[in-house]
């Protein structure tokens, strides 16, 4: 059997087979630069666990309050090496990308501080834990200040506009890497650098902590090479390489993450307590594979992207354009495309793949969204995945895929999806 019959198999028409080919064609250079990235950071993964002397014992299961955990805390020094900081937070008991993100935050920001983001809007889960939307235990309710210099229309950063906003109460600047719900460029690594410098060139003092979620092992670098204070992200993305069930990542200089630390459990107790659960297989696993799987990612990422342009729908970042993270915008202008682009990627997941997915009032969300994820980790996204608020200008973004394989099922059953409801004509 071919793989053509193979794809037939697997709902996939002649007709969409043949063009996702004839896209593929022109993108081999392309691949072979993302595998030379994912081999450089391979070897700097490979690296940072044999300086801290990886072995079986770090593998063994704790309970109750993990003292003495050597597992959870080698796994740490792992972590401070790949990312080259002085000290890192990985834990199980971080629960998704948001929460990493509020430790940090609620843990270097004290009252009468000010946040400022110079990348314009926050994700949307992120609004309710500065308090923009109000909610419980927001940093606004604890006196925390709020200042946000916009981007310029182009996607660039406003440097006048972040000198005018960073004032005596400036204490932490967030800097979201991805694009989240936005159809904003996502931001390169020396862009990220620049930034930073700019920030601290105005106030010496002022920590800069980068949201890294969908970004970690794209590039060679990291927002932490280049300055930042701190880098955030979640497990269930990039750097669990599919195999963590669970956890997030605080990587910076020993001070922010000891504060992370105490905020995660508790004054005086800090990185001392928080058992591994029997995590730590999967933790390193998962690391370990990391890179290789995101270049799986972003090749699906790239492949999207031509495939949608050259149909007329605007992409963000474009199809020839460099990549910063794993996520692919693609505006469909439509809820209905929106509802088949998702039904395709849910039909190409391993599992729930008879499932249809619907918008819905997803926790943390100002409007309905839509996901199709067939994961065998619930929520997560460096699993084929796609997703989007269903508003103006009904984009969707695209990201995951364990295999390069996998992610280019999908797109190819999201495009059947759309030619079956008569949306595109190929």
């Amino acid at each position: 059997m071919n793989n053509e019959m193979m794809y037939e198999q697997l709902g996939v028409s002649r007709a969409v087979y043949e063009y996702g080919e004839a896209v593929l064609r022109d993108l081999r250079p392309r691949f072979e630069e993302i595998d030379a990235v994912a081999e450089h950071n391979q070897g700097k993964v490979l690296l940072a666990m044999q300086k801290n002397r990886v072995n079986a014992t770090h593998f063994a299961a704790t309970t109750g309050y993990g003292y003495d955990d050597e597992g959870r805390d080698n796994l740490e020094r792992v972590y401070a090496d790949v990312f080259h900081t002085e000290a890192a937070l990985v834990r199980p008991q971080i629960t998704c990308g948001t929460h990493a993100l509020t430790v940090a935050l609620s843990a270097n920001l004290l009252p009468g501080d000010e946040l400022l983001s110079p990348v314009g809007a926050p994700y949307d889960t992120l609004e309710e834990v500065i308090g923009i939307r109000e909610s419980k235990c927001s940093l606004k309710e604890y006196g925390v200040t709020y200042a946000q210099a916009d981007l310029r229309p182009d996607g660039t950063f406003d440097y006048e506009a972040i000198r005018a906003k960073i004032n005596d109460r400036t204490k932490l600047i967030t800097i979201q890497r991805s694009k989240g719900y936005a159809t904003r460029p996502s931001f390169s690594v020396a862009q990220i650098g620049e930034l930073i410098t700019f920030c601290k060139g105005v106030k010496p003092d002022v920590k800069c902590m980068v949201d890294n979620c969908y970004g970690e092992f794209v590039e060679v670098l990291e927002p932490s090479d280049l300055g930042a204070d701190m880098v955030v992200g979640s497990l269930i993305k990039n750097p669990g390489g599919g195999l963590a069930p669970i956890g997030g990542y605080i990587c910076g200089t020993k001070e922010c993450v000891e504060r992370c630390a105490y905020r995660l459990s508790a004054p005086g107790l800090g990185q001392e307590v928080g058992a591994n659960l029997g995590l730590m297989p999967s933790f390193y696993q998962g690391l370990f594979l990391s890179p290789t799987v995101v270049s799986g990612a972003l090749k699906g990422a790239i492949f999207a992207a031509n495939v949608y342009e050259k149909l007329g729908f605007a992409c963000v970042p474009g199809g020839l354009e460099d990549r910063h993270d794993i996520i692919q915008a693609v505006t469909l202008g439509s809820a209905e495309a929106m509802v088949a682009f998702c039904k395709g990627i849910q039909s190409a997941a391993p599992v729930d793949s008879y499932v249809t997915p619907e918008p819905w009032a997803m926790p943390g969300y100002d409007s309905e969204v839509i996901m199709a994820a067939g994961a065998f980790i619930q929520g997560s996204s460096i699993e084929l995945s796609a997703d989007g608020p269903i508003r103006e200008p009904y984009a969707v973004y695209f990201q995951g895929g364990l295999t390069w394989y996998h992610a280019k099922l999908g797109i190819l059953m999201s495009l059947e999806k759309l030619v079956e409801a008569g949306i595109v004509k190929l």
